[in-house]
């Protein structure tokens, strides 16, 4: 909870307590199925929470917008985000059911009235989203033909907002859109971020 009061003072009372009670409902739920490595849970708000809220540095939502967090595991970027923007919709979708379970549980247990959760694969989905986010599930062309027909644009905002490591060029290449990168190491100073990047794709 550090890094989340160090990145983002400004939090309400009510967002700081759903952040702080994040990590004992991921752990009572990873317990029983298992959707974050254990390596991985020891970073739990470095990894996964402040990791999703990059968007919200780069690209804050408005109230009203409607975003589909596609493959979102055990609900990230969605989960966090739906925490810091309430008054916006989130839709959070994944192939696997038991990950979905982990979503619902953590949404209700959270009483987050602006997440739904969907066990489907993302081109199955009926409807449009003004931004799609996601957390590096494929790679970057496969994920633009399973979105580009679920996008309603909203003022100038870009339509998928991809948080990815490494070397991405050579996709963005094979891109039918316009691309822009962005270093999360312009807002966290901590190591895990120097080779992460957030990916805005304006389709």
């Amino acid at each position: 909870m550090e890094l989340i009061n160090k990145y983002f003072p400004e939090l309400d009372a009510k967002k700081l307590e759903r952040f702080e009670a994040l990590m004992p409902l991921y752990e009572d739920w990873n317990s029983k199925i298992n959707v974050i490595s254990r390596k991985d849970f020891e970073h739990f708000y470095e990894r996964h929470v402040l990791h999703s809220l990059a968007i919200a540095k780069f690209h804050p939502f408005e109230a009203g917008m409607r975003i589909m967090d596609v493959g979102t595991g055990g609900g990230f970027p969605g989960i966090p985000l739906a925490i810091m923007f309430p008054e916006t919709e989130f839709t959070l979708v994944d192939s696997i059911g038991k990950k979905i379970k982990v979503v619902k549980g953590v949404a209700e247990a959270l009483g987050l009235q602006n997440v739904k959760a969907f066990h489907e694969r993302a081109e199955k989905m009926r409807g449009k989203w003004n931004v799609v986010v996601s957390r590096a599930v494929t790679n970057l062309p496969d994920f633009y033909r399973w979105v580009e027909n679920k996008l309603k644009q909203y003022k100038d905002f870009p339509s998928v907002l991809y948080l990815k490591g490494g070397d991405i060029e050579e996709e963005l290449d094979q891109l039918p859109c316009a691309s822009f990168v962005q270093d999360l190491t312009k807002h966290f100073s901590e190591d895990f971020f120097e080779t992460k990047k957030l990916v805005s794709l304006y389709i």
